[in-house]
């Protein structure tokens, strides 16, 4: 499932020596091009159309429209060949990445008698290849997709990308927020609040134990009883400590007023020091309902996934914060696992909400709520720092519809995965590219679409297929 509304720029390129020639040359090229703006609109987005461009002017005109609509893409398409001096540098001032749609109006021309007449509509293709070679020379990066609209996935392709586009843009501009700061040694993920800023964009806030005071001093009883019939509603009820419960309802909504208030896009909750920055308990339900609600969230202090969760969590609705624990090496799969946070939504059965037996810090006993994964096609992804730069790592796989006749499901977060290769090959091939033991679960996504966000984002991409 994916968000609708994203907002893209669509830029038609033509020459002005056909207008001057001919100034109904275009009418059915553009004709065309309103059908693709239509089959694109059909995949949910929002497209800013510009006026068709010929000379360096327009071109100008039409990225100044782009910037200044703030749109996560811009769609590239040749009616003909257009000159591409007259295009790069207006395609260099604009700011969201640059898709290349290559296609033509005619699927056949050789078994057309009259095939020479259809060069006229259709020899955008050496367009494309002169403008894509600037591109190449400026450094400029882009992603392209080719084929006929009706004969080919090509639309859908085009609006995969857009939508990897609107994720990167999320990322770049994401509020991390991080209450318990980080877990102490655990170094895989770690980034520092500047480098994550001056590489990403993201910027993390922290919540300190004066900010703790003041929101969970502001959470009523009123509120705690209104969040509980909430997920009396929602959960199968089985606590069991009232008191832990509501305690832990009540840090819940203190770092929801905080996140709300702070405009955060993702949180991540460091287990271990909650008793330190003074929150009453681990809210491990409000966890799992942060990636309910679309914002991201990551364990033990960890905001660079928590980050990209928020991110890809804004486009691909369908996606969790996750954690690869434990092999099954005669059925090759993979149990998926945390204490107490995922995004319930993803849950093959109703979730249970039970009383938590809690002893790594001075907060004690807890509330979660827990589920196991749907089975399906999902998309595993892990962002993993490298010296400065990021690799990310992409693989395909499959969740399994088992387990649950163990009753596992009742006192964990659990889901099983079965990935493209056999564990004695998956592993090795993950921890060769340096995959961290925190990740992503995006359900009913391309992994292609994925491993392009990647890519638009500056990351090393390594897929695993």
């Amino acid at each position: 499932m994916f968000k609708s509304g994203i907002k893209i720029g669509f830029l038609p390129l033509y020459i002005k020596l056909y207008d001057d020639s001919n100034p109904r040359y275009r009418d059915p090229m553009v004709e065309h091009m309103n059908t693709m703006v239509s089959m694109l609109e059909s995949c949910g987005l929002e497209v800013v159309l510009s006026d068709v461009c010929r000379v360096k002017p327009e071109f100008e005109k039409a990225a100044a429209l782009f910037n200044e609509s703030d749109v996560d893409a811009v769609v590239t398409m040749h009616l003909a060949y257009s000159p591409s001096l007259e295009a790069i540098d207006a395609l260099e001032t604009i700011k969201a990445p640059i898709i290349v749609l290559d296609t033509t109006p005619d699927y056949e021309l050789l078994s057309q008698a009259g095939y020479y007449s259809g060069i006229s509509h259709n020899h955008g293709i050496h367009g494309v290849q002169d403008m894509c070679n600037l591109l190449r020379q400026r450094g400029i990066k882009y992603e392209i997709r080719a084929g006929h609209a009706l004969h080919s996935p090509v639309i859908s392709e085009v609006a995969g990308l857009c939508r990897a586009a609107a994720a990167a843009k999320a990322y770049k501009n994401a509020r991390v927020g991080a209450v318990g700061g980080e877990f102490a040694g655990m170094g895989d993920f770690f980034v520092t609040p500047e480098h994550y800023e001056k590489t990403i964009g993201a910027k993390v806030l922290y919540m300190d134990g004066d900010t703790v005071v003041k929101y969970v001093g502001a959470v009523t009883d009123e509120r705690i009883n209104d969040e509980i019939e909430w997920d009396k509603a929602n959960f199968t009820y089985e606590i069991e400590d009232e008191d832990a419960y509501r305690a832990a309802v009540k840090s819940g909504l203190a770092v929801r007023d905080w996140a709300n208030d702070e405009k955060l896009t993702a949180c991540t909750v460091n287990f271990l020091s909650l008793d330190i920055c003074g929150l009453p308990k681990m809210p491990f339900a409000e966890c799992s309902k942060m990636m309910m609600r679309g914002m991201g969230y990551a364990g033990e202090g960890d905001v660079l996934t928590a980050g990209l969760v928020g991110a890809l969590r804004k486009v691909y609705t369908n996606t969790t914060f996750t954690e690869m624990f434990c092999p099954d090496w005669k059925e090759d799969v993979i149990l998926l696992n945390h204490m107490g946070e995922c995004n319930l939504k993803l849950s093959k059965w109703r979730p249970v909400l039970k009383t938590v037996p809690f002893n790594y810090n001075s907060c004690g006993d807890t509330a979660a709520a827990y589920g196991c994964m749907r089975g399906g096609k999902a998309v595993f992804v892990n962002l993993a720092p490298m010296a400065g730069k990021y690799t990310f790592i992409v693989t395909p796989v499959e969740m399994l519809d088992c387990g649950l006749e163990f009753g596992a499901y009742r006192s964990a977060i659990q889901g099983w995965l079965k990935p493209v290769k056999p564990l004695r090959e998956f592993l090795p091939e993950f921890s060769r590219a340096g995959g961290t033991h925190h990740s992503a679960l995006v359900y009913d996504a391309d992994y292609k679409e994925l491993a392009a966000f990647g890519g638009m984002m500056g990351f090393d991409v390594v897929t695993i297929d």
